[in-house]
């Protein structure tokens, strides 16, 4: 916890309530239902929360955005981004019902207002988004395909609309044919060593017309 107050100092009473409640709350399900890793629960903060929080430090959302979490799993960035910015609306969605369960308990666990939960295929989902957001599930090229139609045309924000996606090691097979993907390296952000390899990949996604 206190690497989240260490690198965002801004927070609310609220906020650090709830990242604070975060630990207790995914322990206690990842007992019932196994969505994380042992090594990571003992490092929840480092692993999966700040990690999520990279994206806040690449992009800060604008009140009344809203983000789509594909492949959440247990509910990251998705759940660490919808504390971060409360006046934002996320959907978070995963094709595996144990997972969209963890996300819904924990959700209702910290009072999340903003945070609204799928269990289906991004494929099948309806509605566009500002931002689309997710942590490595699958390489660029399918995962463009995956949410294909789902970026809002208009942006609210300086930055296109697009995807913000937290990636690790050599992206440069992976991003070939996207030239106007921008890389973010997570060690500029954050010191610890976890980090070394780890990027936030920005794609504003064009529109023929």
């Amino acid at each position: 916890m206190e690497l989240i107050k260490k690198y965002f100092p801004e927070l609310t009473e609220e906020q650090l309530f709830k990242f604070e409640k975060l630990e207790e709350l995914y322990k206690d399900w990842n007992l019932k239902i196994n969505v994380v890793s042992r090594k990571d629960i003992d490092e929840l903060y480092l692993r999966h929360v700040l990690h999520s929080l990279g994206i806040a430090k690449v992009q800060q959302f604008k009140p009344g955005s809203k983000i789509l979490d594909v492949g959440t799993g247990g509910g990251f960035p998705g759940i660490p981004l919808a504390i971060m910015f409360p006046e934002c609306e996320f959907h978070l969605v995963d094709s595996i019902g144990k997972k969209i369960k963890v996300v819904n308990e924990v959700s209702e666990g910290l009072g999340l207002e903003n945070v609204k939960s799928f269990n289906e295929r991004v494929e099948d989902l309806d509605g566009q988004y500002d931002f689309i957001v997710s942590r490595a599930v699958a390489v660029m090229p399918t995962f463009v395909r995956w949410i294909k139609g789902k970026i809002k045309k208009t942006s609210k924000h300086d930055r296109r609309n697009g995807i913000l996606y937290l990636k690790g090691g050599d992206l440069t097979e992976e991003l070939k044919d996207y030239r106007t993907a921008e890389i973010f390296e997570l060690s500029d952000y954050f010191e610890e060593d976890f980090f070394d390899t780890k990027k936030v990949v920005y794609l504003p996604l064009k529109y023929k017309p």
